[in-house]
């Protein structure tokens, strides 16, 4: 992800690592202390109107001729795939889709600001949020037409689960993103809220000497305790993924300092009753890892000196971008096959001191993208789960 900014959040998205080196490293379980008392929560807010339905595509349809014409594909912003082979990526003015892989692209949509996420149900419908208001458009034909649907009220990660239904940290629709109501989530959390669904929902809460993680199963409103661990830093952010009602990958993002920032990885399949953790990286900058006390730089480690994005695909496998600012090639990708209890992290780094993206279609196959203030993005692709990394494309130069 980047290096000049990070931190938000899907992540997200998300060490006592002083280098670029690989390693890999089986991690202890986490012992959660699930507590049946429930929290306070905020209320429910009332439905939001974001936005109205336009009638016609803000776009000229995607043919050769009438597709939007020198347009620059560059910085890129965002990406999301429908299959290992097509998929959508948003840049700096502009939406463009690819079904070879991403060796040729063809720019569908000229946006007026920055693309700030993409979402694909599948090959056909897609979401996209632009500019700093989130203006929120959808293509029901693969990117053909893109038509202005409303607004989305956060900067959360957002997600479909429908057509209609999708979530946008506690923001919720069920008109495919006209209008949203706001579900009620506990006080003082943590970063962005996440629902995998209109009933489960996870977030973090911090304290002085602890960090904690509730969830619901009512949309909202009520909240439990499931994980409570000790902790010499509150956390400054966190990322929270979801692969299934019980499931939950937690990203504790910690302090930073001397371009490091430290952070930490949990997991839980069975709703919080237990609890893996898959990443403890302290750092000498930054501090030590949420949910740890001073001094414990025990568990196992990603490369870099800093979170990368964090992607689940499903509740045994999930992958993680590093990044070190102080390296020639600062970015690499790690990733865990068995829900968390072993780690590896890829050999190859790429170059690009910006916001470093990624996006799996599967287990295997997937696509990483580097950016540069000074260089042109650039796209790999991988087969393997990362073992290995194919350079597929290199965009138009930032100047």
């Amino acid at each position: 992800m980047m290096f000049k900014k990070y931190m938000p959040i899907l992540a997200i998205s998300v060490f006592a690592l002083t280098g670029c080196g690989a390693s890999e490293g089986t991690s202890g379980a986490a012992n959660a202390t699930a507590t049946p008392a429930s929290s306070p929560v905020v209320s429910a807010e009332p439905t939001i109107p974001t936005g109205t339905p336009t009638a016609a595509a803000t776009t000229a349809p995607n043919t050769n001729a009438n597709a939007p014409a020198n347009v620059p594909m560059k910085g890129v912003t965002a990406v999301r795939l429908a299959d290992a082979k097509s998929g959508w990526i948003g840049g700096q003015g502009f939406i463009a889709h690819t079904n070879d892989g991403g060796a040729k692209w063809q720019v569908q949509y000229k946006a007026a600001g920055d693309v700030k996420q993409i979402f694909a149900l599948n090959g056909q419908e897609a979401w996209a949020t632009v500019g700093d208001d989130a203006k929120l458009l959808n293509t029901k034909d693969g990117g053909q037409h893109w038509t202005s649907v409303g607004q989305v009220p956060n900067a959360a990660f957002l997600h479909f689960t429908t057509k209609q239904e999708a979530f946008s940290g506690n923001a919720h629709t069920v008109d495919g993103g006209i209008k949203w109501t706001i579900l009620p989530v506990p006080k003082g959390i943590v970063g962005d809220a996440y629902f995998h669904d209109a009933n489960n929902g996870w977030v973090v809460k911090g304290e002085k000497d602890s960090v904690e993680v509730d969830r619901t199963q009512d949309g909202g409103k009520t909240w439990k305790s499931v994980m409570s661990r000790k902790s010499a830093v509150v956390p400054t952010g966190a990322v929270i993924r979801s692969a299934g009602a019980n499931d939950a990958w937690v990203e504790l993002i910690g302090e930073s300092g001397m371009t490091q920032t430290s952070y930490s990885l949990f997991h839980t399949k069975d709703g919080g009753k237990n609890w893996q953790t898959v990443l403890a990286n302290s750092t000498a900058g930054g501090g030590p890892a949420p949910g740890f006390p001073v001094g414990d730089n025990t568990g196992p480690k990603n490369t870099g000196t800093k979170p990368g994005p964090l992607y689940v695909v499903s509740p045994d496998v999930a992958f993680m971008g590093g990044q070190c600012p102080s390296c020639d090639k600062p970015n690499s990708v790690g990733s865990t096959k068995d829900g968390g209890k072993t780690w590896v992290n890829g050999k190859e780094t790429f170059t690009g001191y910006g916001d470093l993206l990624l996006a799996m279609a599967d287990g295997s196959q997937g696509w990483l993208l580097t950016n540069d203030s000074e260089q042109p993005s650039v796209m790999y692709t991988t087969a393997n789960g990362g073992v290995n990394w194919n350079k597929v494309h290199t965009f138009d130069a930032p100047k």
